[in-house]
């Protein structure tokens, strides 16, 4: 089987929602193949649709004047965070291609950032009772989906280059004691964000079974 991946650099949140429509209903329509689709964000807060009120421990109006949007999506999970140097993921996968299994599909998708991650020397785990990638106490990777008649959307955020002081006014995924962490905080210096999507696109196909066949396109307006 095939997978396309598309990697249109910096795009508003907005607009990758819109674009992650686009590819829901194409998929749905078997038009185009499973996708991933890579990119960073400018500064924005998201809430899925078990968000609490309480984990957000600031007002919108102070994180606007910061410079952040806030959106409530319908992903799963509570609050997070995204900005540059995050490496987000949106698979649009039609798991009736692979195996109509929720929990399977969140567990390959946790294998596959654990893999991305020791390629880097971090030992990175799962956490009992805790969605996403974890190094000891601190989470690495936050992930949240959605589904739709077995095609899949929203997903991952993998902290890089992340300025994780940003998560500083928020609970991140409603985990209180819990801390976050990137990859340059823990090996001390930043990376270069094509390596890591490289690795990402590698260990995705590794674990899903799937054939890449385009790896670039550009964000249409």
């Amino acid at each position: 089987m095939l997978f396309h991946v598309e990697q249109p650099g910096l795009v508003d949140y907005a607009a990758a929602l819109e674009w992650q429509r686009e590819r829901v209903a194409q998929r749905k329509g078997g038009t185009i193949p499973d996708t991933l689709i890579l990119l960073e964000h400018p500064h924005v807060y998201t809430l899925g649709r078990n968000a609490q009120k309480e984990n957000m421990l600031v007002s919108e109006e102070f994180l606007a004047s910061h410079g952040a949007q806030v959106f409530h999506t319908d992903r799963g999970g509570d609050v997070t965070y995204h900005g540059p140097g995050q490496l987000v993921g949106y698979p649009i996968l039609d798991l009736t291609q692979h195996r109509r299994d929720i929990s399977w599909y969140m567990r390959s998708l946790e294998d596959v950032l654990i893999r991305t991650a020791r390629d880097f020397g971090i030992e990175a785990t799962r956490s009992a009772g805790c969605t996403g990638v974890w190094v000891g106490n601190d989470k690495l990777t936050a992930m949240g989906v959605h589904l739709s008649r077995w095609v899949t959307s929203h997903g991952f955020a993998m902290n890089v280059n992340t300025d994780l002081r940003y998560f500083d006014w928020i609970v991140p995924c409603g985990l209180r004691g819990k801390g976050v962490t990137s990859l340059a905080n823990l090996l001390g210096h930043p990376l270069k964000m094509e390596e890591v999507t490289e690795r990402v696109v590698e260990h995705f196909g590794a674990v899903f079974g799937l054939e890449v066949v385009e790896e670039l396109e550009k964000l249409r307006s």
